[in-house]
């Protein structure tokens, strides 16, 4: 579907102005460009995403999901009239920032960095892409671009304006959200506030742009459907065991992590997808139960988007929806559905009593590499993070370079350099 959105030069422009390589591409297709082909993307190939990477032959990892965000918000953003280009962008960076072993990682990184704000999987994301990802540096003669007291630093893939902004999921710093301040997510650190404050001129405050929307969803579409398609294929998931009432009783408690709504509410959202005739009984492995199961993943992918698709037209009309002209309407029963879909990979996958073992592991693993690390900066840093880590003008912004670094790794490399550093050999 082509695009004829229109987005002006401001949503175009870039931190650090550069001319075009080649004629001809748009420069939201650089934009995919650069984040397709970043070493920060490719990473998360070896980080968890719901199981390790290395604990099954067919692993579901942030990179694959990411992939499947992006091709689920693709096609519904220029259903929608946005820039496809653009939305895969956001869809494909919106995890690059998630640490190794997924948010059990992000809990103990949080931890570890109390002494320089905390940490963040969303904010890491911005972080990457304007410094972190080195692709293009500020000229040194430039002081308005400088994001740091040295000239001539990193501004990292130097995306787009557009582009920042519609994978910027939560478009606040920590305990600025504009209705619950207490909230633990946020967008971007207070040393990275001057890109971001760059990336938002003339954005309303806290409010997400129609791109970043339409990630969002295709984000909670793809990780509600995948998720659970591979814990039926893996046998965590009985399809049966969702029609016991103590089961349901319990799911229900998990979706509450989700959506704000009764057992009642989520008993209809549950009942109305059982009573799909694609909706799985049961598993097998053989070659019409993987059909099925590839069946039953993509009606839900179309329900949930065509639903969206639906409900947004009919509030904004037609002609295309870009930045801040509208925002993105699921309707609620379908929220619901996506809830307690998330519900039943976390209650039946995650929850699991080896899965909580090894999350405390990881726990551990995490800490003891922040301090291990830190003690020994920068001789144990990686050279691009010893070098940030000798120019720190403080205590906080040495620290951040260390999380920096441990954020950075995947699964397997941050086993080995615990393994490295903090194990005692006999």
């Amino acid at each position: 579907m082509k695009n004829t959105a229109p987005y002006d030069p401001q949503s175009e422009a870039r931190w650090v102005p550069e001319p075009d390589k080649r004629p001809g591409r748009t420069a939201f297709q650089r934009d995919r460009a650069r984040v397709l082909h970043s070493a920060a993307l490719r990473r998360l190939a070896g980080t968890t995403q719901v199981v390790a990477p290395m604990r099954s032959d067919f692993p579901r990892t942030r990179l694959t999901h990411s992939l499947e965000c992006a091709q689920v918000g693709r096609e519904l953003g220029a259903a929608l009239g946005c820039d496809p280009d653009l939305v895969e962008t956001a869809c494909l960076a919106h995890d690059i920032g998630h640490p190794p072993f997924g948010h059990t990682g992000e809990e103990a990184l949080d931890q570890a960095a109390e002494g320089c704000g905390g940490f963040e999987g969303n904010a890491q994301s911005l972080r990457i892409l304007t410094r972190l990802e080195p692709k293009r540096f500020a000229p040194s003669d430039e002081p308005e671009v400088r994001l740091a007291p040295w000239p001539g630093r990193s501004v990292g893939l130097n995306l787009t304006r557009a582009a920042l902004d519609a994978a910027t999921k939560y478009p606040w710093a920590r305990g600025q959200h504009p209705a619950d301040p207490g909230s633990t997510k946020y967008g971007v650190y207070g040393d990275d506030l001057p890109v971001f404050r760059w990336l938002r001129t003339g954005a309303p405050d806290g409010r997400k742009c129609f791109e970043a929307t339409v990630m969002d969803w295709s984000d909670d579409v793809a990780y509600s459907t995948h998720d659970v398609e591979d814990g039926l294929q893996a046998g965590h998931i009985d399809p049966a065991a969702l029609r016991s009432p103590e089961e349901r009783a319990e799911l229900f408690k998990a979706a509450e992590r989700f959506a704000a709504a009764g057992p009642e509410e989520f008993g209809e959202a549950l009942d109305r997808l059982q009573a799909e005739d694609w909706w799985p009984v049961g598993y097998d492995g053989t070659a019409r139960a993987r059909a099925g199961l590839k069946d039953f993943t993509s009606q839900l992918i179309g329900r949930f988007c065509l639903a969206a698709e639906q409900a947004t037209r009919a509030r904004y009309g037609p002609g295309p929806l870009t930045r801040y002209a509208a925002e993105l309407v699921v309707p609620r029963g379908v929220r619901l559905e996506c809830a307690v879909l998330k519900a039943v990979a976390v209650r039946y996958v995650m929850q699991r009593d080896e899965q909580a073992q090894l999350r405390s592991r990881q726990r551990v693993v995490i800490a003891e590499l922040a301090d291990a690390l830190l003690n020994g900066a920068p001789h144990h840093l990686d050279p691009v993070f010893a070098a940030q880590y000798e120019e720190a003008e403080d205590g906080r912004a040495a620290l951040r370079t260390v999380i920096d670094q441990i954020a950075t790794l995947t699964d397997a490399s941050a086993l080995a350099l615990h393994a490295k550093l903090v194990e005692r050999k006999p």
